[in-house]
């Protein structure tokens, strides 16, 4: 056998129907489990390709060596003083480790040291063959997927996600001899359930995807996706509507077919009474369907779904989906109409009934404290009456909804309902578009509450929730974060920034506490919640390109700022950090911090500079260009003008490079030595008005 031999490896295991939410994972998992036992393995390949359809997962691997390169390995021995007695014999250790390499003493050769001298023997360890690896690596493969509930079926004592069928593992056209979950290794896979065989010869492993194609499977995921969604454009266009879907929903379709196949059904024009937002969770949701929207973004009682096969009457799949549907439409409309009857109003009562969390009280105290959070934080930005009213009423009665039977069984519309059904009390349209946007962001990228009244809501809610779940010391450690809290704090952050709220973290935060009255154990909470919102700001700030440091450099300031000032600061860091002049200011700005840590000076209480005491042109030439700048700087720090603080503190560039060039800062004369350091200081002072640019990793 060459020992460069290459050719694809191919593993495939053939199963029943896996489960369509763990899928895509299952899938990725089982070629990146693959490829990194070959890759420690040292097989080299130039491509994986990863498979995943409903009954199979597979990965493959083009150009894969059949054999490992020989690999150059040093064997150590015993110190050279301790392999030889006086007389120059070797030991018997110095001899059994000969022996055990294969040599003899002679044929050792030495590794000299600044530690000292060994015996050492250079061996060439030849490669091994993937035939012999391989059966190990996949049996740590399928061992590290994650599988929570594995189940076992007939008599076979292998356990999987569910039962295993087939199982090919195929080197070009050769099948490699591989035993796994109770089967041998073939080279026969399964066609589609209905439309292709129930085995077939796969002749080499480059030919699966074409098999697979002509057996009605699209094994790549990527493929099913893009047919999938070139037939839901095709169909929906020819209508005159556009498909609503997401790629979560795409990828969970195509998890549960392996040839999709889009077809096109309606349902009765009555149920479009309905809220659309519950017709459409009910139809993504729970069966799967989409949506078709029209130009105003309307629902239409139109929709498509994606079946499994190409059926010779179509109209019965059709006609079966409609009567699926139905039941399921009429729930809704049943318990919306139901919801009608009575006000939210009367349903906010029975919030007393409904606990939030043990030490923090009831739904109903919880609202009544977000009622209160919205006073607090709207006045703390000058929100007008008519805004303040809207936010209390609305915060009165933005849970009440969750005791309503639609959102009891559709829990994903709870807000929207509440809208739908304060319009319905005759509520004014803030109140109603408040309590919709109480729950707004609800994930990362998602809108944000446009009124200022569902602004508050939306903060009280998450402020409340945030600063409770701290205060009762149930704070998130590593990714278990039962309360989504950091989730609640990158959507308190996009508010903050998105409505310019120029109010200090820690002052909203003690109001907010405040308002918790005894139920609060943490004496930390405050300054605990503050750092946790602040510590958000980097992968907030990440997903705009802007790096860590300059997050950490803003905030190395210690200063009770908002986030507005934060940002701004940010945003002028950002852009002074890929300046020309960045670099050298940043080195300046770190000698000087090192200057004053060494020497223990605060720039609380800086002394003086004294020109009289100058004695190199660069001091004076320095001393210039700050004295020319020095009083322009405060006044634009005051309008939060950042980006004109560092442009004016960039003028500096070349004198204080001059400077630190030419100038022994620390001169051998105490009073030169003290004034060229309280000049160096004052400059410094001056940057961190802004931030601390030493920080930056430039």
């Amino acid at each position: 056998m060459s020992t460069n031999q290459r050719d694809t490896l191919l593993v495939e295991l053939g199963t029943e129907e896996l489960p369509p939410k763990s899928l895509k994972v299952l899938s990725d998992s089982f070629a990146q489990g693959l490829k990194n036992e070959l890759d420690k393995l040292g097989f080299e390949y130039s491509h994986c390709t990863t498979f995943g359809a409903p009954r199979r997962l597979a990965v493959a691997f083009n150009d894969c060596q059949r054999t490992q390169a020989d690999k150059q390995v040093e064997k150590r021995g015993p110190a050279v003083s301790a392999a030889f007695n006086e007389q120059g014999e070797p030991t018997p250790a110095a001899l059994g480790w000969a022996r055990g390499n294969g040599i003899s003493i002679e044929q050792a050769e030495r590794l000299v040291t600044d530690k000292g001298e060994w015996l050492l023997h250079k061996a060439t360890v030849p490669g091994q063959n993937l035939d012999s690896q391989l059966q190990a690596a996949l049996e740590r493969t399928i061992k590290q997927l994650p599988i929570p509930k594995p189940m076992r079926w007939g008599n076979n004592t292998s356990e999987f996600i569910r039962p295993v069928h087939t199982l090919t593992v195929m080197y070009g056209s050769e099948v490699l001899a591989i035993n796994l979950l109770g089967l041998s290794s073939s080279n026969q896979v399964s066609g589609h359930r209905f439309h292709g065989d129930h085995r077939t010869i796969l002749d080499h492993a480059n030919s699966y995807a074409e098999l697979m194609r002509s057996q009605y499977v699209l094994v790549d995921y990527q493929s099913r996706m893009q047919a999938i969604e070139e037939q839901l454009i095709s169909q929906s266009t020819a209508l005159g509507l556009t498909p609503s879907y997401d790629a979560a929903l795409l990828e969970e379709i195509s998890s549960l077919v392996e040839w999709p196949v889009v077809l096109q059904a309606k349902f009765e024009d009555a149920f479009l009474g309905v809220p659309k937002e519950a017709l459409i969770y009910t139809m993504k949701d729970d069966q799967k369907y989409v949506p078709l929207l029209d130009a105003d973004g309307e629902l239409s009682s139109t929709f498509l779904f994606v079946t499994n096969i190409e059926s010779k009457d179509a109209q019965q799949i059709i006609d079966g989906n409609e009567k699926v549907i139905r039941p399921r439409l009429s729930d809704a409309k049943f318990f919306f109409d139901t919801d009608k009857k009575t006000t939210l109003a009367s349903k906010a009562n029975k919030l007393s009934s409904i606990l939030f969390q043990k030490e923090l009280g009831t739904v109903a105290e919880k609202s009544e404290r977000v009622s209160k959070i919205t006073q607090v934080i709207g006045r703390l930005i000058n929100a007008s009456e008519q805004e303040l009213a809207d936010a209390k009423r609305a915060a009165n009665l933005a849970k009440a909804d969750l005791v309503s039977n639609m959102v009891m069984e559709f829990p994903s519309v709870q807000g929207v309902m509440g809208y739908h059904y304060a319009l319905h009390d005759g509520e004014n349209e803030a109140v109603a578009t408040a309590i919709k946007e109480q729950y707004l962001p609800r994930f990362a990228g998602d809108e944000l509450p446009q009124t200022t009244a569902g602004m508050l809501v939306s903060l009280g809610e998450k402020l409340d929730t945030l600063v409770g779940i701290f205060g009762i010391n149930k704070l998130p450690k590593g990714d278990k974060d039962p309360f989504a809290l950091r989730r609640s704090a990158i959507g308190i952050l996009r508010i903050l920034l998105n409505f310019n709220v120029n109010v200090g973290l820690g002052q909203i935060v003690e109001q907010v506490a405040a308002l918790f009255g005894s139920k609060l154990s943490n004496d930390k909470v405050e300054s605990q919640v503050v750092s946790f919102l602040l510590d958000r700001l980097k992968p907030f700030y990440a997903d705009k390109d802007i790096s860590g440091d300059v997050i950490s450099a803003v905030l190395a300031c210690e200063t009770e700022q908002s986030l507005s000032d934060i940002n701004q600061r940010v945003l002028a860091v950002a852009e002074f950090a890929r300046s020309s002049s960045a670099e050298s200011l940043v080195n300046a700005n770190k000698r000087v911090s090192n200057i004053l840590a060494k020497n223990k000076i605060s720039l609380d209480e800086l002394a003086d500079v004294n020109p009289s005491l100058f004695e190199q042109d660069e001091e004076s030439a320095l001393f210039a260009s700050y004295s020319s700048i020095a009083t322009a700087i405060p006044a634009l720090a005051a309008k939060n003008d950042y980006s004109a603080v560092l442009a004016q503190l960039s003028t500096m560039k070349e004198p204080l490079d001059a400077f630190f060039d030419k100038v022994m800062i620390m001169a051998d004369n105490d009073a030169v030595k003290a004034n060229r350091i309280a000049l160096a200081s004052h400059v410094r002072k001056q940057f961190l008005s802004v931030a601390d640019i030493s920080v930056l990793n430039i």
